[in-house]
């Protein structure tokens, strides 16, 4: 197809002028352009080396090598040993040719460097700048081991010295409590009870003991007088032993049961002692339900949801299944707890309420478990293992280097030596320096774990030991 003479003419026409203006174009505006490209592609033979770190505090905050940075993934340098592979394989396949090209120049343009000035230039060019990506978080390494809870619980007693606390005993005086448990009476092994009880009291406890049906010889004819029989044996206030042991001397088991009646007279007693200010706790010793025609269950309501807010708690001495089942609603009812006992130890317990765990808290409870042992150690691995790959391949990439500066001639076998020792001595240095690091974090939790182990194995004996005399 043939131009539109016209066209051919102007395109001609511009061809002229851009020759024209190239052949006069300034000198100077040539070399300026010449200058920009040989300043892009200026070697490192111009550039001034660092000296390299010599200690370990100095190498943790290297600077990365320049080819490092440049060419080298971060996470595949510091691959951890079970990835070996990835880091091996960019090494070998990649990096190794890039060092190859990218190193003679400086040190042929250089023939008199030293041993140190080589090393020093190696790891301006080598030298791994992730070290202290991994040794911040392993100087900072906590084992993680907690002491697990080993719950004591609190008693009565320990509770009470907390808040000012009213404990009212209503000590059951009827005539069952004559009848004997091993040889000593009833009566006779409850007061022992009750007086170890009240004798661990604080002095800001305020203790009072009533004794209810301890008159009369129980009889039909007397069941008014052993009805109307509910007496302040120790008025309210700090416990005093021979003041509360007189007290307990001056009465014995006689007559009927007024359980109701008790509850009235200690609620009356009590009127003055709301909930604001104090903790009010109601004991009633028995051996069995009411006997004197009163409602011990509205008693035991009343008493509770009044402005004193006592709660009553019902230890049944030796009480059969009927009496049980009674009693325990009358407990419920006072916003307390029943518990039958059947004998002086079991008495004691339930008084003072002791607190214990079941068996099979005993039996689960551990100290520091496998699971969190095994964490331990990975979380300390995942730290070292990358810090010491590091350090390793910064002391392979160096004496590689080195060899192949020596295989080109570049470096005599004398030098190449003294510069490969220097990379030993530093790599040694710096294994040296993590190893201990490790072993001290590896001893902390040894130590943690260990304390922690003979603690709870402590508090299982305690209560493995508690638990079989119960059994």
């Amino acid at each position: 197809m043939k131009l539109n003479k016209s066209k051919f003419t102007l395109a001609l026409i511009a061809c002229f002028l851009m020759l024209a203006a190239c052949k006069d174009k300034p000198e100077s505006d040539v070399k300026a352009d010449a200058t920009v490209t040989e300043e892009e592609t200026t070697s490192v033979a111009d550039e001034q080396i660092p000296k390299a770190a010599r200690t370990v505090e100095d190498m943790i905050i290297q600077s990365a090598g320049k080819l490092v940075e440049a060419h080298m993934d971060p996470e595949i340098e510091a691959a951890r040993t079970v990835n070996w592979v990835y880091y091996h394989r960019f090494y070998e396949d990649t990096f190794k040719g890039i060092m190859e090209k990218e190193l003679p120049t400086y040190v042929e343009e250089h023939p008199d460097l030293s041993a140190d000035e080589i090393y020093d230039y190696l790891v301006y060019q080598l030298g791994s700048g992730q070290y202290s990506i991994f040794y911040d978080p392993l100087t900072a390494y906590a084992h993680g081991y907690v002491m697990p809870e080993l719950p004591e619980g609190e008693d009565e007693i320990e509770i009470a010295k907390r808040q000012q606390t009213n404990v009212v005993i209503l000590m059951d005086a009827s005539g069952s409590m004559k009848a004997e448990i091993g040889g000593e009476s009833r009566m006779s092994l409850a007061k022992q009870a009750i007086e170890d009880f009240t004798s661990q009291l604080s002095d800001d406890v305020n203790v009072s003991l009533f004794a209810y049906g301890h008159k009369g010889a129980g009889t039909a004819a007397d069941k008014q007088l052993s009805c109307g029989s509910i007496d302040e044996l120790y008025p309210l206030g700090a416990y005093n032993a021979d003041s509360f042991a007189k007290a307990m001397d001056s009465f014995q088991a006689s007559g009927w049961t007024p359980l109701a009646g008790a509850m009235e007279k200690a609620h009356n007693y009590l009127a003055s002692y709301d909930k604001d200010g104090y903790r009010n706790i109601v004991y009633i010793v028995t051996d069995g339900v009411e006997t004197c025609d009163g409602n011990p269950v509205a008693a035991a309501k009343q008493l509770h949801d009044s402005e004193i807010e006592a709660k009553v708690n019902i230890i049944g001495f030796d009480v059969d299944d009927e009496g049980q089942s009674q009693l325990k609603t009358v407990a419920e009812a006072g916003g307390g707890e029943y518990a039958t006992v059947r004998n002086p130890s079991e008495f004691e317990g339930v008084l003072i309420k002791k607190w214990k765990p079941s068996m099979m808290q005993v039996m689960n409870q551990q100290g520091v478990k496998l699971h969190e042992l095994v964490h331990q150690k990975e979380a300390l691995i995942a730290i070292h293992d990358p810090l010491t790959n590091l350090s390793d391949r910064e002391t392979v990439r160096i004496t590689n280097a080195v060899a192949e500066l020596k295989k080109k001639k570049f470096i005599d076998d004398e030098k190449a030596n003294e510069v490969i020792e220097i990379a030993k001595e530093m790599g040694e240095m710096r294994s040296e320096h993590f190893s201990k690091i490790i072993e001290q974090k590896s001893e902390e939790a040894r130590q943690a774990k260990d304390e922690i182990d003979a603690k709870v194995e402590a508090w299982k004996e305690k209560w493995s030991a508690e638990l079989e005399k119960d059994e």
